[in-house]
């Protein structure tokens, strides 16, 4: 099979999503398929390159900034993929797009199948479904969303990565939607015999904007200074200067690290060097970083956002605390940190846990509509 993948953002730029596509045509690839990756260039990147067999060509649309896309450069992306995904239709002849985020990469798609008639499958996961993360996209939902059902309707299929977003885009678009969970590689992502940090240390990865709480993850840290323990907060966003005074203010210069943002392999690495995941986001899809954490053997506190309630079993591998009471979080931490035995615990039953997120299993899943979708052509 050929396989075009779209997608406006893919590592080292960008956030869980695009680390999500890229593992999956990693495997593609290593199977045999012809997997080309049409995205956005960013600074000294590359304009083409080939990693791991995935043939990636990056195209200028003005993004500047590594950690996140603009609504102008998600607009340039659109822009260079009609012409960009044109040539390379016309030249390679894919038997099949394989499209992320229905906002803005689903529009490129939509245009470029009804153009060449090639089909399209389109994986949803969370910030580009109507009021998936209103904080974050409500104001441009609100031009955009009248032209996104026909992004929806044309796709041969449609995949959300969790229930909690597959549940949300069919109050909204009248499709059947497939749900096939974000997937990590158990061989790759191996942390071996599981021992404890001395003291724990404690993480965060992910954009630091509201979404994600960022101050929470302070405020809560700072409740539990009483116990031995060090933070590592991996990310960049809007939030960081808050959140570094948050970090003077509640004396906690010496045991917070702001590493800013980092490629995606440095983030496994400080995977390896910690004992437990804190985010206490307002809203998820299914979270990359979530699903990494599981794969290393972390023990996880989360809030019971979105497809953050699938990562968890209460009391096995952590704790889910609702956003809304926020003194839960610190109540998880000191019952977690202050028990070395439950947290060794908690970070071995992740990593049992985590044989359901197999990336074997979800490429078997994606394979398969890919062959179903190439026989569609909707009008």
């Amino acid at each position: 099979m050929r396989i075009l993948v779209l997608i406006y953002e893919y590592p080292p730029i960008g956030g869980g999503g695009g680390r999500v596509a890229q593992d999956i045509c990693g495997q593609l690839a290593r199977r045999g398929h012809q997997v080309r990756v049409l995205t956005a260039r960013y600074g000294d990147l590359p304009a083409e390159e080939t990693q791991d067999g995935v043939e990636i060509r990056r195209m200028r649309c003005g993004r500047t900034q590594a950690h996140r896309a603009g609504l102008l450069a998600m607009a340039g992306y659109v822009l260079a993929a009609l012409p960009g995904g044109l040539r390379e239709i016309r030249r390679w002849r894919p038997h099949v797009l394989h499209v992320h985020f229905a906002v803005p990469t689903g529009a490129a798609a939509w245009l470029l199948s009804i153009l060449t008639k090639v089909p399209y499958v389109l994986t949803v996961h969370l910030g580009d479904v109507p009021d998936g993360v209103p904080e974050k996209t409500a104001g441009w939902f609100r031009w955009v969303r009248p032209f996104t059902p026909p992004i929806w309707r044309r796709a041969a299929r449609v995949v959300a990565v969790s229930e909690h977003t597959r549940s949300l885009a069919r109050r909204h678009y009248p499709v059947a939607i497939d749900l096939v969970p974000n997937g990590v590689d158990l061989q790759a992502l191996d942390p071996g015999e599981i021992r404890l940090n001395q003291p724990p240390v404690v993480m965060f990865a992910g954009r630091l904007v509201p979404q994600k709480n960022p101050l929470q993850i302070v405020r809560s840290l700072a409740a539990v200074a009483d116990l031995p323990w060090q933070a590592l907060l991996v990310g960049e966003g809007p939030l960081r200067p808050a959140v570094a005074e948050e970090i003077a203010r509640l004396g906690l210069g010496e045991r917070v690290q702001l590493t800013g943002w980092i490629k995606p392999e440095q983030v496994i690495d400080h995977y390896r060097r910690a004992d437990l995941l804190f985010m206490p986001s307002f809203t998820e899809g299914l979270p990359v970083a979530g699903v990494q954490a599981l794969a290393m053997g972390l023990a996880l506190v989360l809030s019971t956002a979105g497809g953050n309630v699938d990562l968890v079993q209460p009391g096995e591998n952590g704790a889910l605390v609702p956003v809304e009471q926020p003194q839960g979080f610190a109540a998880a931490l000191r019952d977690l940190l202050g028990d070395p035995q439950k947290l060794l615990a908690a970070r071995q039953a992740s990593r049992r846990l985590a044989q359901r997120f197999d990336l074997t299993r979800v490429v078997d899943a994606y394979e398969a509509i890919f062959m179903e979708s190439m026989s569609k052509n909707n009008p």
